[in-house]
């Protein structure tokens, strides 16, 4: 059993949790919880090891995730819930935590909507996009210069599992972003933009561009995008961009649900 903070494995964990440069070094990241191991597990994910602290997994689930664990010679060591609490990222360690690889790259298909974060610097909102891309059926995400560290574990914990299903890229220039988006048309989300987001045919390959909440989209974006579309806001100044990512992601699942409607929307 570990009993000290000291342990290699421990110090790898605290690592990961906390210096970006470590999981950009190593390419891994940390998985914390019963659930997001299960999925990590259901898309074929081994971890590299797990730690775990018995007394805090006294349910028949975690149970299962265990054995499953050990069944796939995963290395599973047992660690003091206080050892595991000192590394958490959260306040009260969930009890189980694996250091696994980054999930392998997945294309993006060639039909859907494709978005593109630009510059998104709060974890969670960036977690919040992921969990709603996968959930409205979006073809993957691509994170522009600038945006934050898609393994940050509060971008983690927000995603519930995304990592491991949604097509993820990180661009290095906006010179790949063009590159990608080549076959598809670019809007960009704004707040004075001269179309209404459920106005566009969002049933054609179609590529989003949404933007910082404290600076806006950069010079970059807008160069890359083809025209602006904006939500109509009774009264607040602006939407976050997690809730205005929902809307149009929404929107394009619902438009792509009825595709033989005989008035489409036109651009």
């Amino acid at each position: 059993m570990i009993t000290s903070s000291s342990n290699a494995r421990v110090k790898l964990i605290r690592a990961l949790l906390h210096e970006r440069k470590a999981r950009q070094d190593a390419r891994l990241w940390c998985l914390e919880g019963v659930r997001l191991l299960e999925e990590a597990l259901d898309a074929h994910l081994q971890p590299l090891f797990v730690l775990y602290a018995s007394e805090r997994l006294t349910n028949p689930r975690a149970a299962a995730l265990l054995a499953r664990l050990r069944s796939q010679q995963i290395v599973c060591e047992e660690a003091r819930a206080q050892v595991l609490d000192a590394v958490s990222a959260t306040t009260t360690a969930a009890g189980i935590m694996a250091v696994a690889p980054w999930p392998p790259p997945r294309p993006f298909a060639a039909d859907g909507l494709l978005l593109i974060l630009d510059g998104l610097s709060d974890p969670g909102n960036l977690g919040t996009v992921l969990r709603t891309a996968l959930a409205a059926g979006c073809v993957g995400v691509l994170l522009a210069p600038g945006s934050v560290d898609e393994y940050n574990p509060k971008v983690v914990r927000s995603a519930m599992g995304a990592h491991l299903r949604l097509p993820l890229r990180r661009l290095e220039t906006w010179q790949e972003a063009a590159a990608v988006v080549a076959d598809r048309r670019v809007w960009l989300a704004d707040a004075h933009g001269e179309m209404l987001y459920d106005a566009v045919d969002w049933r054609t390959p179609a590529a989003l561009i949404i933007g910082s909440e404290a600076a806006g989209a950069s010079a970059d974006a807008r160069r890359l995008a083809a025209g602006a579309v904006k939500i109509p806001i009774a009264q607040a100044e602006s939407l976050n961009a997690a809730a205005a990512a929902a809307v149009f992601c929404f929107e394009a699942a619902r438009q792509r649900r009825h595709r033989d409607q005989p008035n489409p929307p036109r651009v």
